[in-house]
């Protein structure tokens, strides 16, 4: 499969059509963001690692009958998918308090949650990802309410399954960012990635944060927290 044009460049990914106009290629960066975009650095080897993690994931997510936009891994830092027009939605799952919620509302870090919250938030830079409701998502336009509902039903399921995937692996999945997109054919499927940079990783036994809070914080050993959560995806 050849590139063609490039699509997009986001922080962490790349774009680019294919000759078949139902498929596309996506090249994973070392490219690290935080604070939408305020600091900014390399992690080295995370488009390898966040890559091959996705692959991994969202292969076991069609096993377990979660629609998804992956088709194929095609080298170590890029994948063949389905081509989607994403929704301008980040879709949030928090099993454990973390991260923003404890600045915006009063909960304590690993503070734990009797039912997981769900967020959405508005996906636009210019606006800082501002977290919305349904009402405003349909007002704007960046989904109608059928698809929300699809979405959120989707997003659930998906979390019960990372869930206890992750603990078995040692992991507690404290909480995740997802983006949903829609087929040429109007499907309706999980797009984006899950890995390190998406999502919130914390040690079962030891509590040590595995993901790109290492970076956020200037907690140092970034690049061996992701490869240790590779090591623990990939066995």
């Amino acid at each position: 499969m050849q590139k063609l044009e490039q699509l997009y460049e986001g922080k962490a990914k790349k774009v680019f059509k294919t000759e078949d106009p139902d498929q596309f290629i996506i090249e994973y960066k070392d490219d690290a963001t935080a604070g939408n975009g305020e600091k900014k650095g390399t992690i080295v080897g995370k488009g390898v690692i966040n890559n091959k993690m996705t692959a991994t994931i969202f292969k076991m997510l069609e096993e377990k009958g979660i629609p998804t936009h992956f088709i194929e891994l095609l080298s170590d830092n890029e994948q063949l998918v389905k081509a989607v027009t994403i929704f301008p939605l980040e879709v949030i799952i928090r099993n454990t308090a973390a991260g923003s919620i404890c600045k915006r509302l009063p909960f304590e870090e690993g503070q734990a949650l009797e039912a997981p919250i769900f967020e959405f938030c508005y996906k636009n830079d210019d606006y800082g990802d501002p977290v919305i409701n349904d009402n405003h998502a349909t007002a704007l336009k960046l989904a109608t309410q059928e698809e929300l509902d699809a979405i959120r039903e989707m997003t659930m399921k998906i979390n019960e399954i990372l869930k206890a995937y992750f603990l078995e692996k040692g992991i507690n999945l404290i909480d995740f960012k997802i983006e949903f997109g829609k087929t040429n054919d109007g499907q309706i499927v999980l797009a984006d990635e899950i890995s390190p940079d998406t999502c919130r990783f914390w040690d079962v036994n030891t509590g040590e944060k595995l993901d790109k809070d290492r970076f956020r914080r200037d907690l140092g050993g970034i690049e061996e927290a992701y490869e240790e959560m590779l090591k623990r995806v990939n066995g």
